[in-house]
């Protein structure tokens, strides 16, 4: 089948082979050729040609294929649902769910962009002081496999939006999706080249951070990934680079008499997508002696009611499997690492008798243990009990990321002092760790990113300041000491 989508046609990658599964059967749902590096550059170039006269159209005429794709994707999401299940093992509330939010960003992005990034003019003596915004001009997205079509669509719409063209990777793990994906837009009608895909892993990856027509890189993923690119754009800061890497986020829970509710919003944040949301709480803190004893009984009985299956089982369950068998390996393998440093299991993350993809939900108590300040991108949750609240909140500060945070608490007061102290760009309040909304801003400081948040500000770094002195007729200007 033709993989790639390049200058408007779909065709043939000259890389190697490669099949994507359904993680809950085993089953292979698409197959297709990664792109050779002479595909990436073909995409590139295809890219570039399109720019100028995609970026000097009107706003208003770049809207109509947008809000033609706005059209297709609401059609379209029930069937994008199921695909998005079938590849990624999530449940079909889940991906329905992604699958819905697709057309939804289309309004919210040209909200955005009209709000962060439109025009002004002020009347000043000479004339008029005009803001404008340009685009940057080729932008290549590199998109994730825990929102295969969500996170991707929101890079690519506001670089659209604003003007850019774009290359768009989807992670190796979720071609189908990726591929779903870009033929809305090619049914959408936007001109030959300013929308482009391309297949494959690190190689493919690597060709378009390495191609000379880059002039952005969207990136969401793992830290690692995103720290070698950063490095890799070292000295050049032409090119805008806007990083989403993840967080090992904090919740505590502190003076909260509802221990149920309580384990409730703590099972949301840690085991919802099968811990497969970069939002997803990775330690929870609660108190020392009986008050803490309270909240992990909650936590484990409820722990113990979560069910794992597959998104075709006719009783929909808690949670699926795990994108792959081979990540579903190293998550295992991460929470026996914290078992080898002396963590306590109140419960195993295992992998259960259903398949290889499929892993249970774990509660691992390392309290005044030293174990990795990373993200386990799983349903591994560390418990951390603390004396007092100051140390509650060195707690949930002692790591180099900051993505999301949450309080669960009956004391308003304490929220107050969390949201002042905490360092986190997504901070909750007795509402899971993995809420967060498209007309907010998406992202946090330290190793989380690069401080250009997605979502609300993606407009941000889609397009570039430009300001203007404009006088309605040349005249002469007195200058001090000239010669008479």
């Amino acid at each position: 089948m033709s993989s790639l989508y390049i200058d408007g046609q779909w065709q043939d990658g000259a890389g190697d082979a490669f099949d994507s599964v359904d993680p809950a059967t085993g089953k292979v749902i698409w197959t297709g050729k990664a792109a050779s590096v002479a595909d990436v550059d073909r995409a590139f170039a295809a890219a570039h040609a399109a720019f100028d006269s995609w970026a000097r159209m009107p706003l208003s005429e770049r809207l109509k294929p947008v809000m033609r794709f706005k059209e297709l994707a609401l059609a379209a999401k029930e069937d994008l649902g199921a695909l998005i299940a079938s590849e990624t093992g999530k449940q079909l509330w889940d991906a329905t769910g992604e699958g819905g939010a697709i057309a939804g960003k289309v309004d919210i992005s040209i909200a955005s962009y009209e709000d962060r990034t439109g025009t002004s003019s002020r009347d000043v003596a000479f004339g008029h002081a005009n803001l404008q915004h340009r685009p940057h001009g080729v932008m290549a997205i590199l998109g994730p496999y825990n929102y295969p079509a969500h996170l991707p669509n929101g890079q690519i719409l506001p670089s659209l939006i604003a003007g850019n063209t774009v290359v768009f990777k989807p992670s190796e793990q979720t071609p189908a999706v990726g591929e779903a994906l870009i033929k809305l837009y090619a049914e959408a009608g936007f001109p030959k080249g300013v929308v482009n895909m391309v297949q494959g892993a690190r190689e493919t990856g690597g060709a378009l951070i390495n191609n000379p027509h880059v002039d952005g890189v969207l990136f969401t993923g793992s830290p690692q990934t995103g720290a070698y690119i950063h490095k890799h754009f070292g000295g050049r800061p032409e090119v805008v680079l806007a990083l989403e890497m993840g967080g090992n986020n904090p919740l505590i829970v502190w003076d909260a008499s509802d221990a149920a509710a309580a384990a409730s919003q703590i099972a949301q944040s840690a085991y919802i997508t099968s811990g497969q949301r970069c939002t997803c709480a990775r330690r929870v803190i609660v108190p020392t002696g009986k008050k803490g004893d309270v909240i992990v009984a909650a936590l484990t009985a409820f722990i113990d009611r979560i069910t794992v299956g597959a998104w075709t089982d006719e009783t929909p369950a808690t949670m699926g499997p795990l994108v792959s068998t081979d990540i579903a390996a190293q998550v295992v393998g991460k929470a026996k690492a914290l078992v080898d440093a002396g963590a306590t299991v109140l419960r195993e993350t295992q992998i259960t008798p259903r398949g290889d993809a499929f892993v249970s939900p774990g509660l691992y108590d390392v309290t005044g243990i030293a174990v990795p300040d990373e993200e386990i991108f799983g349903p591994v949750l560390q418990l951390i009990r603390v004396d007092d609240w100051d140390a509650a909140i060195a707690a949930a500060n002692n790591t180099r990321f900051g993505l999301a945070a949450g309080l669960l608490s009956d004391n308003a007061a304490l929220w107050d002092d969390f949201r002042a102290r905490i360092r986190a760009g997504v901070v909750n309040f007795n509402r899971p760790t993995t809420g967060a909304a498209s007309f907010l801003p998406f992202g946090g400081p330290g190793a989380s990113g690069n401080h250009n948040p997605g979502a609300y500000y993606a407009a941000d770094f889609c397009a570039w300041p430009m300001a203007s002195q404009v006088a309605p007729a040349l005249e002469t200007l007195p200058m001090q000491g000239l010669k008479s």
